[in-house]
């Protein structure tokens, strides 16, 4: 909404035809920006809360797992606490490892990046083992500065990696396959959101974490069965869809917990070792793309900067969880 009033004001000043044309395509974007926020729903309900204990028939230490982000880390859209994406990792997590995992859920629906403060605070206190972030989305809509909103999500991985916890973070998703956005703001949307994932990459690998590019990994699927992929307002994912989507992270973060032995990735074309910003630029290119740090005989650094690895890990199959066992008994953030 802020940058088409921007070209309406640039069209306005701007004279001639340029001006006439730039003034009609900020009123067609401003229209499509107000009926595509009339279309998608106000969050009604909390989602379901996932907070508890999963693989309770494992023996050994719990692994401690937060998940921190938007809508799309709280599971938004879902109507039970098996369905959030939450829920999928940590079960997946603890049959990957045979060990129980615990759950907490620091996740706010509607966030932007700058959301990620106080849930991170919650986060800190709590020591997790493991962090999964999901966060982006909301600040392509509210057209946050890319390097504002990436500050803080860099601050917040280099946060928890300092309590010598782990992260993954899910890069923004392509705001494109959004039903209810049309072109061209859905066009301008998807470049957006581009942008964001690209410049999520490098700050998060700098900070010591790990990132998995989410992009249009969805886009094909919910393109062709958009009343299963979608949830009811069709802007959030479905169960199904959430279902994908943690399909995607786990194997990174199975790997970052030190996976079982025998689960090390085969390298795969075009997977290796290149600058973190060539990576990144290759990550948004290619869902599903993981990338974090490297080094090259030694070194963290080359000529262009920050070394990163880029792989492509096989996705494992992972069957719908049950609900976590006594979620009243670990407290987890507050939805809203």
């Amino acid at each position: 909404m802020s940058r088409a009033r921007r070209v309406a004001s640039a069209a306005v000043y701007g004279g001639g035809g340029v001006g006439a044309a730039g003034l009609l395509a900020a009123v067609l974007l401003l229209g499509q920006a107000r009926l595509a926020r009339r279309t998608i729903p106000l969050a009604e309900a909390p989602p379901p809360r996932c907070d508890g204990r999963y693989g309770t028939e494992y023996p050994g230490e719990p692994i401690r797992l937060a998940m921190l982000g938007d809508s799309s880390a709280a599971g938004f859209g879902v109507a039970l606490p098996r369905e959030t994406p939450g829920a999928v990792l940590a079960s997946g997590l603890a049959e990957q490892l045979r060990r129980p995992v615990i759950l907490r859920s620091f996740a706010v629906v509607g966030a932007t990046s700058s959301g990620l403060v106080p849930q991170r605070e919650l986060a800190l206190d709590w020591r997790p083992d493991l962090a999964v972030v999901l966060v982006g989305g909301n600040d392509v809509t509210h057209r946050v500065r890319v390097a504002v909103a990436v500050g803080h999500l860099a601050d917040t991985v280099r946060l928890l990696r300092g309590t010598g916890a782990q992260v993954v973070v899910g890069t923004c998703p392509d705001l494109g396959t959004i039903r209810p956005i049309q072109p061209p703001l859905r066009w301008l949307c998807r470049q957006w959101s581009r942008d964001m994932a690209a410049a999520q990459t490098v700050a998060v690998v700098e900070a010591g974490g790990s990132t998995v590019s989410l992009g249009d990994l969805l886009g094909p699927e919910f393109a062709a069965s958009p009343e299963t992929m979608f949830a009811a307002d069709r802007f959030h994912p479905s169960a199904t869809g959430y279902l994908a989507a943690a399909t995607a992270l786990l194997p990174t973060l199975v790997a970052a917990a030190g996976g079982p032995i025998g689960t090390e990735p085969v390298p795969a074309p075009g997977d290796g070792v290149r600058s973190l910003a060539q990576a990144a630029i290759e990550a948004v290119d290619e869902a599903g793309t993981e990338v974090s740090g490297a080094e090259v005989g030694g070194q963290e650094r080359g000529p262009a900067g920050r070394w990163a690895d880029l792989r492509h890990r096989l996705r494992a199959r992972v069957e719908r969880p049950r609900d976590p066992v006594d979620p009243s008994g670990v407290q987890g953030g507050v939805m809203t």
